[in-house]
Parts: structure tokens; C-alpha cells; sequence
């Protein structure tokens, strides 16, 4: 029986394919959920820091000292998540990469680039929230005082 060389290959990689379709859905649906918890925190903490917030602007912080104030605290939560995850990602690549014949090694700019956009996407969902806040007047904030 006579076959093509590219439909054998094709069906000896078909597994591998639908894991890749499969993985690519629901790591975006995850990074989704992530974002709206992210979003939720930010707006959660920014509403729970209205006074100090009001204070720091009476005083003379601009519209950065408090965006990098509201941001600091998540940046650092995102940061020990990718030292976190990183090892056990590696690890868990390396043993995935060891079934096949042609192995490629992980580089490190892949994780560094993976960090990168964790941090890029964490900064852009608290970034409208933090200069929402910072924005804001802040004669309401303090108005109940």
C-alpha cells in the first residue's frame, strides 16, 4: 500500500496537534480569568486606598507616584510567580521534549520574553484602574473626613 510521506507524519503528529489546539484554548481562557481576578484586585485595593490616595495628591504627588504606588504591589506579586512558575515550567518542558527523537533545548530568552508579556499584560489590566484613581479628585475622597 502506497502512502504520502507528509500524511504519515501528519497522523503520527494528530495527538500532538490537538494537545496544541487544546493548551492554546485554555491557556487563553486562563489568562483571561487571571486579568478579570487582576482587574478586580486592582479596582478592589484602589477603592480601599481612596483617603490615602486623596492625601498623598493634597500633599503634591502626581498622577506617577501614584500609579507606581497602586502598580508596585502587583508588580511584586507577578514577579514571584515567574520565580515561581519558572522551574517548574522548565522542568515540566524538558520532560515533554524528552519523548521525541529530535530534541531542542530551552533557551532562556524564551522565560525571559514569557515574563516580559506576563508583566506587560499585568501592567495594562491595573493600568486603567491606577490612573482612574489617581485622577480623580481628591476633595471627593476626603469629603466624609
Amino acid at each position: 500500500m502506497y502512502s504520502f510521506l507528509d500524511d504519515d507524519f501528519n497522523r503520527q503528529y494528530k495527538t500532538d496537534f490537538v494537545f496544541r489546539k487544546l493548551f492554546t484554548t485554555f491557556s487563553c481562557l486562563a489568562i483571561l480569568i487571571a486579568c478579570l481576578g487582576l482587574l478586580g484586585l486592582a479596582t478592589y485595593t484602589a477603592e480601599q486606598r481612596t483617603k490615602e490616595i486623596g492625601i498623598r495628591k493634597v500633599l503634591g504627588a502626581n498622577v506617577n507616584n501614584i500609579v507606581a504606588l497602586l502598580s508596585k504591589d502587583f508588580i511584586v506579586l507577578v514577579v514571584i510567580a515567574m520565580l515561581i512558575a519558572t522551574p517548574v515550567a522548565w522542568y515540566a518542558m524538558n520532560k515533554w521534549l524528552e519523548g521525541f527523537a529530535y530534541r531542542v533545548e530551552i533557551q532562556l530568552w524564551i522565560f525571559a520574553l514569557a515574563g516580559l508579556v506576563a508583566l506587560s499584560i499585568a501592567l495594562f489590566t491595573i493600568s486603567f484602574q491606577s490612573i482612574k484613581s489617581a485622577l480623580m479628585n481628591p476633595v471627593t475622597s476626603l469629603r466624609s473626613e
